[in-house]
């Protein structure tokens, strides 16, 4: 196994130009293969609001929930740095308040950073973080907690005014102390400005190629959702083609009384089940009981 990634060795993927290859996760079995298929990162995003729970919006998830999935994605995982979002509310009332459920997620969810929505604003917050030895990924562009500001899931710094906005909201939280940040639907020529500008690590979803890595939801990348598909993804899988049909075909045989068959049953010695009386000892009508599974013969 190679060695386990750290922010460390992010910085120095940067430096060398190695990009970052960075998933969502939200339980073990899920975290184990992207984590044995070489994820540099798992993100146990608050985006389980919409794709576990069917919300509209990430924001009904709550700190308990991200704590409950964390833990789950850092059981499965040995290589990958995993990180935890923030959800709505939870850092936005009080900077203590912030920084109590950072350590939540480090502490009880056990993981290795955590990641925050937001520009400047949120540079104080920032700072406490990190000041309480917690690792922060910042968030900037379609910021998903703040879609009625917004007006919607759009695509955001696509004006002068607003990309430099952004531009400076980058480097605010650079300054703060984030790692690593996270540019979310914001045009690829404002990701490069920013990538170039900044000595951390830029991570894209709807960015570009100019990013230092790209973070993808795994279940858009692995096609699990037919009815959505935004400009973004590129699925490398159709799974739910294939769940489709490997659930029919389970459905089909269980219906025929083809499944289970021999292979898939257990057998014994020859057994009948043996009547006793109060006294423990048996009665006649056992001997008129089959082999049935009760006392071995």
């Amino acid at each position: 196994m190679k060695d386990k990634v750290t922010i460390h060795t992010l910085k120095r993927q940067k430096q060398s130009g190695q990009k970052i290859c960075m998933v969502t996760a939200y339980d073990a079995t899920f975290a184990r293969v992207f984590d044995e298929a070489g994820a540099d990162v798992l993100l146990v995003g608050d985006s389980l609001g919409m794709v576990i729970q069917g919300h509209e919006s990430t924001l009904p998830v709550t700190m308990d929930q991200m704590v409950y999935h964390s833990a789950a994605v850092t059981r499965g995982t040995k290589r990958a740095l995993v990180v935890g979002d923030m959800p709505f509310m939870s850092y936005q009332v009080s900077v203590e308040e912030a920084v109590r459920n950072a350590g939540r997620l480090v502490a009880e969810g056990r993981v290795g950073a955590v990641k925050l929505e937001g520009g400047a604003e949120f540079a104080d917050v920032v700072s406490a973080i990190t000041r309480a030895s917690i690792p922060v990924m910042g968030h900037l562009g379609l910021t998903p907690q703040s879609v009625h500001k917004m007006g919607g899931y759009v695509v955001q710094g696509r004006d002068e005014d607003a990309a430099r906005k952004i531009l400076e909201d980058a480097i605010a939280l650079e300054r703060a102390g984030c790692f690593s940040l996270v540019l979310e639907g914001v045009p690829l020529e404002l990701a490069r400005t920013i990538t170039q500008r900044l000595s951390i690590p830029t991570i894209g979803i709807g960015a570009g190629k100019y990013c230092d890595g790209q973070v993808l939801v795994c279940y858009d990348l692995l096609g699990m959702n037919p009815d959505f598909k935004p400009k973004f993804v590129k699925r490398y899988a159709n799974l739910h083609g294939s769940m489709t049909d490997a659930a029919g075909a389970y459905f089909a045989e269980v219906r025929a009384g083809t499944f289970p068959d021999e292979e898939h049953s257990f057998k014994s010695k020859p057994i009948r089940l043996v009547a006793s009386n109060p006294e423990g000892e048996a009665t006649d009508s056992a001997e008129k009981l089959g082999p049935v599974y009760g006392a071995p013969v």
